[in-house]
């Protein structure tokens, strides 16, 4: 082989490393761009991915505010609602309670109630011998019922007519504007057993608090149809 021949050989040789070396390098470049643009993209979904909980953390915070919020309007509502229908119904029973008032003040009526009154509860006490309290401006129109009273009771139960001793201990008097805070009875009786382990409260007042326990669903359900309406 002659130096031409060994020439074309190594020619031919450097020609065929340098191919495998741009086609190795072309193979490196090629893989490292796919690598890359896969690197890349991946970072890409990952930021995406932050950006969507990110997202939704912030909608699902305003969200949470906007139930709070609602929440605190709705109760404030109602509070406010509540309030309005207290201060009606409370304007409801004073107004109620100055009219018991004149109830007392009306002589002939009032001595009829008071005689109503001792012989519903006797009906309900049943007791052969009972203690009757009332206020001192109504002792003497109590004791001109009593008798009457215990007489209708007798013939209502069939039993004979019980002991009623009227108590020197007297109910409050009458409400006074001048000391609103002062215990007060609006009239009416407090009628107890001998040892005074059953009691029965009977006074204007006392019927007065029982009707608007009794009535107050009525009157809270008519009062919000109107604020309704």
């Amino acid at each position: 082989m002659n130096d031409t021949d060994v020439s074309k050989q190594i020619q031919q040789m450097v020609r065929f490393i340098r191919q495998e070396a741009e086609e190795k390098a072309n193979e490196i470049s090629v893989s490292a761009e796919e690598e890359f643009q896969i690197e890349k993209l991946q970072l890409v979904e990952a930021e995406k991915k932050k950006v969507r909980q990110e997202y939704e953390r912030k909608t699902k915070q305003v969200e949470v505010r906007k139930k709070i919020e609602y929440s605190m309007q709705l109760n404030a509502s109602r509070i406010k609602v509540l309030q309005a229908q207290d201060d009606v119904v409370s304007g409801m029973k004073e107004s109620a309670r100055n009219a018991l008032l004149k109830i007392s003040g009306e002589k002939n009526n009032y001595k009829k109630i008071l005689r109503g009154l001792i012989v519903q509860s006797l009906l309900r006490l049943k007791e052969p011998s009972l203690l009757l309290r009332c206020r001192e401006m109504d002792v003497s129109l109590v004791k001109s019922v009593v008798e009457d009273a215990k007489k209708e009771y007798a013939e209502k139960a069939k039993v004979r007519a019980p002991n009623v001793t009227i108590d020197n201990v007297y109910l409050p008097p009458p409400p006074n504007d001048a000391d609103p805070h002062r215990a007060s009875c609006s009239g009416g009786v407090v009628l107890a057993s001998d040892d005074g382990k059953i009691v029965c409260e009977n006074t204007l007042d006392a019927r007065l608090d029982v009707v608007f326990r009794q009535k107050l669903p009525e009157i809270r359900k008519q009062l919000l149809s109107k604020m309704a309406a």
